[in-house]
């Protein structure tokens, strides 16, 4: 078998290890006061099918990337938010549970940026695409940034700020011209129909799903969110006005937020024993 067919595997279940860690921590860590040992993480982890070595390099690879910090007390270790990581949970939590909470009106204005990255410069290029799809702007054209929401005008400011792109950067905002195809603007900015797919699965997948314990309730949490936290990314949540059908993104919403609150409980308290054995164990 060549290297590299051995190597993506690992590095997907490397990256997947990551995720759910991040997601375990914005879940039950964050809340606690941003610190947790590592024996509870790597329990944690372990109820949720990542492996112990797998957990550890997670761990690993999110201190590098100084969002978390160990402190050693004897034989154990417990680690600690950094600010750069509380920030970036704190915000990861703020879209995730805030996307698609209400409906909202659409007072008609677009934000258009147009921002040239060379491609020689690909990870400024990368970190401008992610930033901008996180806030909803797709790309219809190279350069060519949209959203019909003219309010995240000042998001988008900060992002064009913090990059250091203000001199090859220029947005406006205001009501679309009777001008070109409003919908084909949209199938070129978002791929919608696999977002909506994407919709209809997670319904299916986790709507009148019943858990019968605490750690089903824990592992049944985290899978939910791990799903649902990649919608913000894809679906920009564009006015009723701009979508021609109902859209399932909505229900999809419901059916997180109900499961969610419904299972809360019996998760946290899950963590917590996981918690305290960690913390009993020499």
């Amino acid at each position: 078998m060549p290297a590299e067919s051995v190597e993506r595997p690992r590095e997907k279940a490397s990256a997947s290890a990551r995720s759910t860690l991040l997601t375990v921590l914005g879940e039950f860590v964050l809340p606690r006061g941003g610190e947790v040992w590592t024996r509870t993480l790597v329990a944690a982890l372990g109820a949720l099918g990542v492996e112990e070595k797998s957990a550890r390099q997670a761990l690993a690879r999110t201190a590098a990337e100084e969002l978390l910090e160990s402190e050693r007390h004897g034989r154990k270790v417990r680690w600690r938010l950094t600010e750069a990581g509380d920030r970036l949970l704190r915000e990861g939590t703020e879209r995730i549970y805030g996307f698609m909470r209400a409906p909202h009106q659409w007072d008609g204005r677009w934000l258009v940026l147009t921002a040239g990255v060379p491609e020689t410069q690909r990870r400024l290029r990368h970190r401008l695409r992610t930033k901008l799809t996180w806030l909803g702007l797709g790309s219809p054209s190279p350069a060519l940034w949209v959203i019909p929401d003219a309010s995240k005008e000042a998001a988008v400011r900060e992002v064009i700020r913090e990059l250091d792109l203000t001199d090859r950067a220029y947005a406006w905002t205001g009501p679309s011209a009777a001008i070109g195809d409003t919908a084909k603007l949209i199938s070129a900015a978002w791929d919608l129909d696999d977002v909506e797919k994407r919709y209809v699965s997670f319904i299916e997948q986790f709507e009148g799903r019943a858990v019968a314990s605490g750690r089903e309730a824990f592992v049944n949490q985290v899978l939910l969110i791990q799903e649902w936290r990649r919608f913000p990314f894809l679906d920009p949540d564009l006015p009723a006005e701009l979508l021609d059908h109902a859209w399932p993104g909505p229900r999809a919403a419901a059916v997180f937020h109900d499961l969610h609150n419904r299972w809360h409980r019996r998760a946290q308290a899950e963590w917590d024993l996981m918690d305290e054995e960690a913390a009993a164990r020499h």
